[in-house]
């Protein structure tokens, strides 16, 4: 559905050298990235600020010219067949409306269909089930001003659906928005990627969308890949661990240990410890632990992928 290959794009900025004169500098946004992303996949796409995740989706939806290298969306070629590609394609950007400011939300998707070209009943089906799914019938009559943020929002993702497209594009679709509002984002998108009708790319600093909905992780830095894969090969590869959190009904003896595991903090007066998994799994680990204490309760906190993605940076 998305291939790219030894796609770059570099930008010429002029940099001031001295009082009057300013000198050209050429620099790379996107440094020879290859990927191919499969019909129906949930990419998520992140890196640093700057490290041209931005650049690429302009690049993928036809806003901007690569450079150098090829790629391809839907079979189409971005920005010579750009208008074929806008029927394939949806777009939404945290930072960029596609809805009319001073008409209401319902009239925006009215003119969406026009511009589109969509049959009237293809239309309606699929505003339907946008309003089930994102509860839009309580501010389909407001005008796109008076709307909430996260109001907004579900009316962006809904405009960038209803002419059926292969392809969906997020950048940042969560961002300023309350929890009540991601919740509902996020629950609408997965349902969304569950059909494996559409593909999915989604760009975003909040990781918890990642996590939420993307089983394969692209991680970019200096306009290159750094990781494609899973998330827990990212967390794999990176060190992290799952953390086994024990309250006890005794304090843990000196020099207490659990085979595969390691202590890695006590507390409340050594009546609360926790382990880091090592080798085992969390069930044998578990078996050992009760075999050697007196537990009361037991959890197993997963590893934040935010702390696997800063090391990730760091590194």
């Amino acid at each position: 559905m998305i291939e790219m290959r030894d796609l770059r794009k570099e930008f010429t900025v002029r940099v001031r050298k001295g009082v009057l004169r300013r000198e050209k500098r050429t620099v790379t946004a996107v440094d020879g990235i290859d990927l191919v992303i499969a019909e129906g996949e949930m990419v998520g796409y992140i890196g640093p600020n700057g490290a041209g995740k931005s650049t690429t989706l302009k690049m993928l939806t036809g806003v901007l010219a690569p450079s150098a290298g090829s790629v391809s969306v839907c079979g189409l070629t971005p920005v010579p067949q750009r208008t074929r590609l806008a029927l394939s394609i949806g777009v939404v950007f945290g930072q960029r409306s596609q809805l009319w400011w001073d008409l209401p939300l319902r009239d925006s998707f009215a003119l969406l269909r026009h511009v589109y070209r969509v049959p009237a009943d293809a239309h309606a089906a699929r505003l339907r089930r946008c309003r089930a799914l994102l509860e839009l019938d309580e501010f389909l009559d407001i005008p796109v001003r008076q709307l909430s943020l996260g109001q907004r929002m579900r009316g962006e993702l809904t405009a960038a659906l209803l002419h059926g497209p292969s392809v969906l594009f997020l950048d940042e679709p969560t961002i300023g928005l309350d929890v009540v509002s991601k919740q509902a984002v996020r629950s609408f998108l997965a349902e969304l990627g569950a059909t494996g009708a559409m593909t999915l790319v989604l760009t975003t600093h909040d990781l918890a969308d990642i996590e939420r909905l993307c089983r394969r992780l692209v991680v970019i830095d200096h306009g290159r890949v750094v990781h494609d894969g899973t998330i827990e090969a990212l967390h794999s590869r990176y060190g992290s661990r799952r953390r086994l959190v024990a309250d006890l009904d005794l304090p843990l003896p000196p020099g207490f240990t659990v085979p595969g595991a390691e202590l890695v903090s006590l507390e409340a007066d050594g009546h609360r410890a926790s382990f880091d998994l090592l080798s085992s799994s969390a069930g044998a680990v578990v078996g050992e632990l009760t075999a050697l204490a007196s537990v009361r309760d037991l959890s197993l906190v997963e590893p934040d992928i935010e702390d696997v993605v800063a090391r990730l940076y760091r590194s």
